[in-house]
């Protein structure tokens, strides 16, 4: 049985090895990637298809954005679900508990890079972000956006930019830095 949950911090190895095998290597170069580095998702909107309750299948989140000067949004993605498991209706179940729980948490619009036909039955379209641009190369005719709020989007215009909070990343220990170091030191003496 697959059961949509938050994701939770031991999710985080699972996950992205889930990624790295749908999206590979290249999904650390697309622009919306770029949106992501360095910030946290948006509070309270990850998510996880796990079977068994132990073993991930599946994995949604979204991100805290502007879509152009003072018009805050969301960007969603990105959204995988393992090969094995795909045609069970698990993308969009996921797809309907992110944009559920995105509503009522109050957010306005959710904007993605995808394909409109299969976004499109989540009423994500192009017909509001063409005055819209990503800091990057992206395919224009994918830039997506689904109002929650009726209206989100009108005059929308400008760069999509990320508003999120930024990841704390513990800083390194200089006294390991120093031992790692003289062991590198030694080990190249030793070789040498």
């Amino acid at each position: 049985m697959v059961t949509i949950r938050n994701e939770i911090a031991n999710d985080v190895g699972a996950r992205e090895a889930l990624l790295d095998r749908v999206w590979g290597p290249a999904r650390f170069q697309k622009t919306a990637q770029r949106l992501r580095e360095g910030v946290s998702p948006a509070e309270g909107l990850s998510f996880a298809a796990v079977h068994d309750r132990k073993r991930l299948v599946g994995t949604i989140r979204l991100w805290p954005v502007s879509a152009g000067p003072g018009r805050p949004a969301l960007l969603l993605g990105p959204l995988a679900v393992e090969e094995a498991w795909r045609g069970l209706g698990i993308g969009s179940t996921l797809m309907r508990r992110a944009m559920t729980a995105a509503r009522r948490r109050g957010h306005e619009a959710v904007l993605l890079v995808g394909d409109a036909p299969f976004y499109g039955r989540f009423g994500f379209s192009a017909e509001k972000t063409d005055a819209l641009w990503l800091p990057g190369p992206y395919e224009r005719d994918r830039l997506l956006g689904c109002e929650l709020v009726p209206g989100a989007l009108d005059g929308a215009r400008g760069l999509i930019s990320a508003t999120g909070r930024p990841v704390r990343v513990p800083a390194p220990s200089l006294d390991a830095l120093i031992a790692d170091l003289a062991r590198s030191d030694a080990a190249a003496r030793h070789a040498a």
